[in-house]
């Protein structure tokens, strides 16, 4: 039990934190019975567990906040995993600031774990090396998955654990433990490793009438293959691109050097080196932010949709015959091959303008054509 006073003698730390975070609850765990677990540590401030804001269900985790840093402390040596409702809880400090959690210092991987260690025999076993802001055993249905996360406070922490833990065996495992890498990081090195070592070659905006045997006459002069293979759907038909394998590094990059870019059937090949599930993967997540970006960028707003523009309309004149109705931070002509497909977007800033845009412009001739014009979806971008 905590001392109820905070007592800082003879720790090289000294805590001024006093709330700590409570993960893994059970969903009927209450405000109440957090209370009554945490109260034997010490004098509490208040318990909360977190909630969502519209349907109020919770969210599996909360916070605890002790009067002394001492206790608090206390609880997260002694506390971690005891139960609630026949279900172990994870604590850790509260960190009001995430920028420590989601910049990944401190942080550690651990791989090749025996399926008896749990979240409890990790914290302790690591707990040794610095203080822990999170660890976590990944598990499914099954159980541990043999590996998992262990967040320390500090990057020299997190060095001396690897130091001491890399290559240890734990119940007769040797485990792997090294520095966390986020997945970008890592598909970055794998992209550097494999471009000096690739032989995998990847080839699309192939004829319909390229098989496999075509394509390895195509690519077969540049070194000896492995495999080649042309994709193909259920049918049989070619999908338009393939694969081919060569025996060594060299033959696949000049492969790639000389058949990149070339016409072959009057289609232009690509021709570039294959990518790992983890770069495609990096990849695609990469193209989710940009557009993320993008959209976010985008100015707030409430569209309409005008039909049947006049041939004449650009993105000016459509923005001076709709200014008058209020403020408008969008208004954009469809265009094809530099011509006006005939519709476009214009974006107010209140729902109020918006109506009254369409109220007096719907059926309006405008150039030569009378305008549809149509309320869009409310969004939050525009």
């Amino acid at each position: 039990m905590g001392s109820g006073e905070p007592n800082p003698a003879g720790k090289k730390k000294k805590y001024l934190k006093a709330a700590l975070y409570v993960g893994d609850l059970d969903p009927d765990v209450t405000e109440d019975m957090l209370y009554k677990k945490f109260r034997p540590a010490g004098p509490l401030r208040f318990t909360r567990i977190c909630r969502d804001p519209v349907t109020r269900s919770p969210l599996g985790y909360g916070y605890v906040n002790f009067r002394f840093p001492a206790d608090a402390e206390w609880a997260l040596n002694t506390m971690n995993f005891d139960l609630i409702n026949g279900k172990p809880f994870r604590l850790m400090w509260s960190q009001p600031d995430d920028r420590l959690r989601k910049s990944g210092v401190g942080n550690i991987f651990i791989k090749n774990l025996d399926k008896s260690i749990d979240n409890r025999a990790l914290f302790y076993l690591f707990s040794a090396f610095g203080d822990i802001l999170s660890c976590k055993v990944v598990c499914d249905d099954n159980g541990s998955k043999g590996y998992a996360y262990v967040h320390f406070d500090s990057l020299a922490a997190a060095n001396r654990a690897i130091w001491h833990m890399n290559g240890v065996r734990l119940n007769n495992r040797q485990v792997y433990v090294g520095r966390f890498k986020f997945p970008e990081e890592r598909a970055a090195e794998v992209r550097t490793r494999d471009r000096a070592t690739f032989t995998n070659v990847f080839v699309k905006n192939i004829g319909d009438d390229i098989d496999d045997e075509k394509l390895k006459e195509l690519f077969c002069e540049y070194g000896p293959t492995e495999s080649v293979k042309v994709i193909r759907d259920a049918s049989g038909k070619s999908k338009g691109f393939g694969f081919v394998r060569y025996e060594t590094h060299e033959a696949a990059q000049k492969a790639v050097l000389d058949l990149h870019g070339k016409s072959i059937d009057g289609k232009v090949l690509y021709v570039g080196r294959a990518q790992k599930k983890i770069e495609r993967l990096a990849e695609l997540r990469r193209r989710f932010e940009r557009l993320r970006l993008k959209e976010k960028s985008r100015p707030p707003g409430v569209p309409i949709y005008i039909k049947n523009l006049d041939e004449t309309i650009n993105d000016e004149k459509l923005k001076e015959e709709f200014s008058s109705f209020g403020s408008i931070s969008r208004a954009k002509v469809m265009m094809e091959v530099g011509q006006g497909k005939g519709f476009g977007v214009v974006c107010f800033s209140s729902f109020e303008e918006a109506t009254k845009a369409v109220d007096e412009m719907n059926g309006r001739i405008v150039g030569s054509k009378p305008l549809h014009v149509t309320l869009g979806q409310a969004r939050r971008r525009c």
